[in-house]
């Protein structure tokens, strides 16, 4: 190419860069976007490909020439600000010092304090109708939340001291945010990570449903979560970030508080972590803000004519970033500048400390406010604002950008002096081993403005309480039904849940409050009735004509639709189901969820999001549609659950069911309703259901209803009392159709007496078992009180077996309390691809396998003689030699 021609290009190349200038500089920057979207359109008709990004240089969103004036007074948000930082690390480090090994965290409050002030100061609002935004805030650094509520006088110097003693006294203040723990402040458990995100964007989306569903005139409140930036790795925080635009959550904010570091080191130590977040979700539909510069480098990035820095910006790595933070001024100067003339000549007139204190843009309460106002203000997309922060923050040698910062709990007087002199705190030499807690004169300026500010935005954030009116009864019509049984119509307890949910749908009194939660398997559990009834939510309408649209049950999207129809996502299937049931603490409204999981993907698949839902006192049903491991026909190992009922018996508020019969499924959901929304109970509710169908009986008329919630009750007598063999069984869910088999083999076949006995919940026995074992051995009671099952057991003799489609562990859980032993069939292995007769008979389940037990346990009681048994074992094909199914 020749020099002209060059020369020509060069000046042509100019002219377009100087006519886009001159729109931003006398029209906008909206009608350069405008433009620039217009050639690119005009470029794609021609097939020109314009090259991909979805990043932006490696510099703040906002120019300072967009900022808005701060609002509140910096200087005495600076004081108070000095308050808080000290006491949350006094709470962390008077812990240790007292109590080694206590724990607790220091540096990711350091990192991400600002972010929170500003909030607190600014953003965080309650509203007329006493709804406040849902904020979830990083759990590793609560130290700072007691700390502000110290200085607000809801938390007391007591309080601090006992951080991290909640058993030793009663003001101890819990690790993390757990609201089970602290019922009246924390609202979102959040420490487990990944959690948090999740639940905020199905949070999110819950209170945009409650509007369009009617149950609230307002959406006012919008919906923070604080993440850290190692944290956005779980596949929770980034797998459900497309449901947030899809559904164009203005109300939702994600503020990413990156200090580029993990417990280990880097996040990203060759790449840069901010980069990566802003080009996932601006590819998501996010509006994405970074805050990477403080106030400090505007006037460096100003003179920055020839480009240079900001190119040395976007080429360093996150481990040099942190190098940066972790060194002084001088070798910023070295490394940074010095190997260029221009960059050089950028910082020549700058002293190595004012190098060194150039703020990151998540310190400086300007720019993040700025951040917060666009957020706020977003009409038609959910928000990411991208944090640069240090980690350690202000703690020079006490791990400040150090890759033990994480594990820092303790300083000493050197290290308490840096922090106190870097942060102006008022405390003086003398004091300064003692690491006093500290607050501004009750009257002072300062304790005056912080006051101010939360009373002009509502009240004190966090605070929980329940809303809520206790709700009336539905029609008990609705479970009357289900007491008469079926006749001789097969049902499956599943087609009868269904049933009882469409029927409450319509209920006046709670209808409204119903919401079904499904991943994608409606038709599986046969609630493709609902479609039409209640429609699928969809927040924008239906916006197709549906290829069933002309039959009845089609597949009906409406923007007050009831069905939340999540897709294949469990976890945001459990995200939502917190979300619905904690609506009565949020909003005070007792919304009702009712999620329908697929067998194996309930407690295995997001157990962690359970615990969580425990912790936050969500309320709801939790439904194992097609449960068990022998009842899902032809699936095999990955679904078929035979343990869920074992980890069900570890969740203290929860109350977990395996009925076989619809009459017990219809008493166990009335109870339910009235326990968590009536009386107003801290629990939720776990309920399997299947879909083997056999004639449903009718209850009992004599039978109290109280048996089947407590767990257990006798379903049927012997056909004769007079026969001296008697044997016990003892089924529960789908296996019970088993054990009325197994019971007319023993009558008809072996002149043995058998008793079937329903055993509808194993914790609730096992529950109730232990707690009276334990007040038995605390009242130092010889001359014990009996449990439940004792009460229930006292008077029978024979033999005693159990069957369930879980593992055995689950009836051992309650062995000792039988008054002879306890042998206990179940479904311990791996699944199999079969149809349920040959699982029930691979797993010794089956009518046969309960008989034989039965009967062995008679000869273990020398009521039949080897040789019966022997015979009966040939009679019912029992095979000594067969292949054991929990090692196969």
């Amino acid at each position: 190419m020749t020099d002209s021609k060059n020369d020509n290009i060069q000046k042509e190349n100019q002219e377009w860069i100087d006519s886009l200038t001159w729109i931003i500089e006398n029209k906008s920057t909206k009608r350069a976007e405008e433009l620039l979207l217009i050639l690119q359109e005009e470029a794609e008709k021609h097939n020109i490909q314009l090259p991909e990004s979805l990043n932006t240089p490696y510099e703040n969103t906002i120019s300072k020439d967009e900022e808005e004036e701060y609002p509140g007074n910096l200087e005495i948000e600076e004081k108070l600000f000095s308050y808080i930082r000290w006491n949350a690390m006094a709470m962390v480090v008077k812990a240790n010092k007292a109590d080694p090994g206590i724990g607790g965290h220091i540096s990711t409050y350091a990192s991400i304090a600002q972010l929170w002030e500003v909030g607190f100061n600014h953003f965080f609002k309650i509203d007329k109708n006493n709804i406040a935004d849902q904020v979830y805030f990083q759990g590793h650094a609560s130290p700072g939340i007691y700390a502000r509520a110290y200085l607000e006088g809801r938390l007391t110097k007591k309080n601090l001291e006992e951080f991290r003693h909640e058993i030793q006294s009663e003001k101890g203040l819990s690790s993390y945010p757990h609201p089970h723990l602290m019922p009246d402040f924390w609202n979102n458990p959040t420490v487990s990570m990944g959690l948090g995100p999740i639940e905020a964007i199905y949070r999110a989306r819950f209170n945009k449903y409650l509007y369009n569903r009617e149950l609230i005139d307002e959406d006012n409140s919008k919906v923070w979560a604080f993440i850290g930036d190692g944290e956005m790795d779980e596949v929770e925080a980034r797998g459900a970030i497309n449901i947030a635009s899809r559904d164009k959550l203005n109300n939702l904010i994600f503020v990413i508080d990156c200090n580029l570091q993990r417990l280990d080191g880097p996040v990203r130590g060759n790449a840069k972590i901010i980069q990566e977040l802003e080009g996932l979700f601006k590819g998501a539909g996010w509006n994405v803000i970074k805050v990477l510069w403080g106030k400090e480098w505007d006037k460096l990035i100003e003179k920055d004519s020839s480009g240079k820095l900001r190119k040395k910006l976007n080429e360093l790595t996150d481990g040099q970033l942190q190098k940066y933070a972790f060194s002084d001024g001088e070798f910023l100067r070295k490394d940074l500048f010095e190997n260029d003339d221009d960059l050089n000549k950028l910082v020549e007139d700058y002293s190595d400390e004012e190098l060194e204190n150039l703020k990151r843009g998540g310190h400086d309460s300007e720019k993040i406010y700025n951040a917060y106002k666009v957020a706020v203000e977003a009409k038609e997309k959910p928000t990411i604002i991208l944090a640069q922060t240090i980690k350690g923050y202000g703690q020079g040698s006490a791990g400040e950008a150090s890759n033990v910062s994480h594990k820092t709990k303790e300083f000493d007087e050197d290290q308490l002096k840096y922090f106190r002199d870097f942060f102006k705190v008022p405390v003086s030499d003398k004091d300064l081993k003692k690491i006093p807690f500290i607050k501004p004169e009750k009257d002072s300026k300062e304790l005056k403005y912080l006051q101010e500010k939360r009373k002009d935005l509502g009240g004190y954030i966090p605070q929980r309480s329940d809303k809520s009116l206790a709700i009336k009864a539905p029609d008990t019509k609705i479970f009357e039904n289900f007491l008469k049984g079926s006749g001789k119509d097969e049902v499956a307890t599943t087609m009868a849940m269904v049933q009882i949910l469409g029927k409450l749908m319509k209920d006046e009194n709670l209808g409204e409050l119903i919401v079904p939660i499904i991943p994608d398997e409606s038709r599986t559990f046969g609630m493709e009735s609902l479609f039409r009834q209640a429609g699928i939510y969809a927040p924008h309408g239906q916006k197709y004509d549906p290829v069933d649209e002309e039959s009845l049950l089609y597949y009906k999207e409406a923007q007050n639709g009831a069905i939340m129809e999540e897709g294949i996502t469990e976890s945001g299937c459990m995200a939502e189901f917190i979300a619905a049931g904690t609506t009565y603490l949020t909003h005070g409204i007792n919304t009702i969820p009712f999620y329908f999981f697929y067998s194996m993907f309930g407690f295995q698949r997001t157990g962690d999001l359970m615990w969580a839902a425990a912790d936050a006192g969500a309320k709801g049903f939790l439904m194992g549609g097609i449960s068990g491991r022998t009842s899902i026909p032809g699936e095999g190992l990955q679904h078929q659950d035979g343990q869920s009922h074992l980890y069900a018996l570890a969740f203290p508020n929860l109350r977990a069911y395996d009925p076989a019969f619809a009459y017990e499924l219809a008493v166990i959901v009335e109870k339910g309703i009235k326990e968590m929304y009536i009386d107003k109970e801290d629990i939720f509710y776990y309920i399997t259901i299947s879909n083997d169908t056999y004639p449903m009986p009718e209850m009992d008329k004599d039978l109290d209803k109280e048996a089947i919630f407590k767990g257990l009750y006798k379903f049927k007598k012997s056909k004769s009392r007079r026969r001296t063999r008697k044997a016990h069984l003892f089924g529960s869910g789908a296996i019970m159709k088993e054990v009325l088999e197994a019971a007319e083999i023993l009558e008809d076949k072996f002149n043995v007496g058998a008793d079937i006995w329903s055993i509808t919940s194993y914790k609730a026995l096992y529950d109730n078992a232990i707690d009276t074992e334990r007040d038995n051995r605390l009242k130092a009671q010889l001359n014990k009180e009996q449990n439940y099952i004792e009460q229930q057991l006292q008077d029978e003799k024979g033999s005693f077996v159990a069957a369930s489609d879980y593992v055995k562990a689950l009836p051992e859980s309650i062995a000792a309390y039988f008054p002879d032993e306890l042998i206990s069939l179940g479904t311990d292995g791996f699944g199999r691809s079969d149809n349920r007769e040959a699982l029930r008979g691979f797993f010794e389940v089956n009518a046969a396998h309960i008989a034989y037990a039965a009967l062995y346990g008679l000869a273990n009681q020398e009521q039949i003689s080897l040789e019966e048994l022997k015979k009966a074992a040939k009679k019912l094909k029992i095979d000594p030699q067969k292949t054991n199914p929990r090692t196969a």
